[in-house]
């Protein structure tokens, strides 16, 4: 009807007036669960944070008192020697007498007397030329010399009783010094024809086959006195003060690894090389049992003479580095709780000189008298506590090579 209020509908405002009490009673709820996740997460976090703290000081304490052990190393005590001094140089070996046997006149090969790599004596013979028509000639010769002789001597009788002229006499004489002297030529051809050793020493490889023809100058086989060689080194001119003939070299070669030979020079070369500005040396050397070859790359060292004695060292007892030669030196650090005294290891820079034997010398940076470490310093850090062992430092290489 017109006159009718309209109110709105009772149900929404009922329903509104009922859900106010639920949500102000779930609102204190999710409050009090997100203090208890919270909290929660601050007591997780709070324990990791402890736990890593508690564990971190752990480990320091146990690095603070537990010291690992003393470094085990063999030591040894620096000694003063005098040291050899040498020239080093590199050569090589030529023999005092060396030929390649060849023929000095034409002809076919009869006879080899020899046989490849053999060892001969001067005098031996080795190829026979065929000499036949030689040997004939000097069949003729021999007959008309025979023949001038008896000439002369008739011319000689008749000439004494005035029956012949001092002319043929003198001619008879011709006759005979010329046949004598044609035989001296044939006998000359036929010994050429006759190929012997010049001298003693060992054969080379044969060159030639029996029957061949051979020129003047075909080379036969080699011919090498392996008793004596020379040695052909070079040296800085900066040594020619400290070098003389008579002194001695010692001579090594790769092929023998570890033997020394034993040279003596006899000659240096007045010149000095103009492209290398070096000395030419020669030394004289004994070849035992004909083991070294001509031809050989050798390392020659020229003994000088000895300096004042100086600090030496094994040679494993110094560390070489692209930085520098340094050493461990040992030295005390107080004493334990049981009273035994603590060693500990430095690092100290050296400077090294000569090298022989296994052996190096230290020039400065370690006194006579100081301990070193010889072995073991692949453990060893500057100043980390060691225990010299008993143990021997490590022999020099078995076969060291001359510096």
């Amino acid at each position: 009807m017109d006159g009718d209020v309209k109110t709105a509908p009772a149900e929404p405002l009922a329903r509104a007036r009922i859900d106010e009490p639920r949500r102000a009673a779930a609102q204190p709820k999710t409050v009090r669960w997100l203090v208890i996740v919270g909290l929660l997460i601050a007591l997780v976090l709070g324990g990791l944070y402890g736990f890593n703290r508690y564990r971190a000081q752990a480990i320091a304490s146990f690095f603070a008192h537990s010291k690992p052990p003393p470094a085990e190393i063999s030591a040894v005590v620096a000694t003063t020697e005098v040291v050899p001094r040498l020239a080093p140089g590199i050569g090589s070996l030529t023999a005092v007498r060396q030929v390649t046997i060849s023929p000095e006149v034409s002809g076919r090969v009869t006879a080899i007397m020899f046989t490849s790599g053999a060892t001969v004596k001067a005098g031996d013979k080795l190829v026979q030329i065929n000499d036949a028509p030689d040997q004939g000639d000097l069949a003729n010769y021999q007959a008309q010399a025979h023949m001038a002789e008896i000439t002369l001597q008739r011319a000689r009788t008749l000439a004494s009783r005035q029956y012949e002229s001092q002319q043929n006499v003198d001619q008879a004489r011709a006759q005979l010094d010329e046949a004598a002297a044609m035989i001296t030529k044939t006998q000359a051809i036929i010994a050429q024809k006759l190929i012997r050793a010049p001298f003693g020493g060992r054969l080379g490889v044969r060159q030639i086959n029996l029957g061949q023809y051979l020129n003047a100058g075909t080379p036969i086989v080699t011919l090498t006195d392996l008793s004596t060689l020379y040695v052909n080194f070079t040296l800085p001119t900066s040594r020619r003060a400290e070098i003389a003939p008579g002194q001695h070299v010692a001579v090594t070669a790769d092929a023998f690894p570890g033997r020394k030979f034993t040279a003596a020079i006899t000659t240096i070369e007045p010149q000095i090389s103009p492209s290398t500005r070096t000395i030419q040396v020669q030394a004289t050397m004994a070849n035992p049992d004909d083991l070294l070859f001509p031809g050989m790359f050798v390392n020659a060292a020229v003994d000088l003479p000895p300096g004042p004695p100086e600090v030496v060292l094994p040679q494993t007892a110094v560390t070489y580095t692209l930085y520098g030669d340094s050493v461990f030196v040992i030295r005390p650090a107080g004493k334990d709780a049981a009273g035994k005294p603590i060693l500990k290891a430095f690092r100290v820079p050296v400077t090294t000189g000569e090298r022989w034997d296994g052996k190096v010398a230290i020039l400065d940076g370690v006194k006579a008298g100081e301990e070193v470490v010889a072995a073991g310093q692949t453990k060893v850090q500057d100043g980390i506590q060691v225990a010299v062992t008993g143990n021997p430092p490590p022999a020099p290489p078995e076969h060291p090579t001359l510096h």
